[in-house]
């Protein structure tokens, strides 16, 4: 079982891919299923032991191993982790999808990204006042623009909340094949 960071940096090695809070029909391990802390939430209230260290990793991994692990959705929206060769060589190739195949919507918030990458708040009150669309549509365009693989979370350590930028900022080489 999972108990520590460098034990789940490991664990995403291992399976090359995995999700991070686990998905019913989902063909991926998780974190979640595989670490062994607590479950049982603290007297003074807060998120459990396994909640706090797993949310810390899904950020962290990346953020520390960022030629080693990527972070993203895939198909079926759920969050995984996964090893860089795979992401490389077996998932970007299967995955990705130009932007323009993906709706009007998606593709308006891709264009918001682009212009002025930003975090995820920000950006869904430009979408819902400069296009007119709700927060779950915006949501929704956001998670097709992160599966499609047009979209990825910046990995800077500095930044604490889901920065969005273009995938081919963060990972041109791949982008060129």
């Amino acid at each position: 079982m999972i108990n520590t960071f460098d034990e789940a940096y490991q664990f995403v090695l291992e399976q090359k891919v995995c999700t991070v809070f686990g998905s019913k029909g989902s063909p991926y391990p998780s974190l979640w299923e595989n670490t062994g802390l607590s479950e049982k939430k603290p007297k003074a209230g807060g998120w459990n032991p396994k909640v706090v260290a797993i949310w810390d990793w899904k950020t962290r991994i990346p953020q520390t191993y960022p030629n080693k692990v990527f972070y993203g959705k895939v198909p079926g929206g759920d969050a995984v982790l996964m090893e860089m060769q795979h992401f490389r060589d077996v998932h970007y190739p299967e995955a990705f999808q130009p932007v323009r195949e993906l709706d009007p919507l998606a593709q308006e918030v891709y264009d918001l990204v682009r212009l002025k990458p930003d975090y995820t708040g920000p950006l869904r009150k430009r979408a819902i006042v400069g296009l007119g669309c709700t927060k779950s549509k915006f949501d929704t365009a956001l998670k097709k623009l992160q599966v499609s693989l047009n979209i990825v979370r910046s990995n800077d350590p500095k930044l604490k909340n889901d920065f969005w930028l273009p995938m081919r900022e963060v990972h041109l080489e791949i982008v060129r094949g």
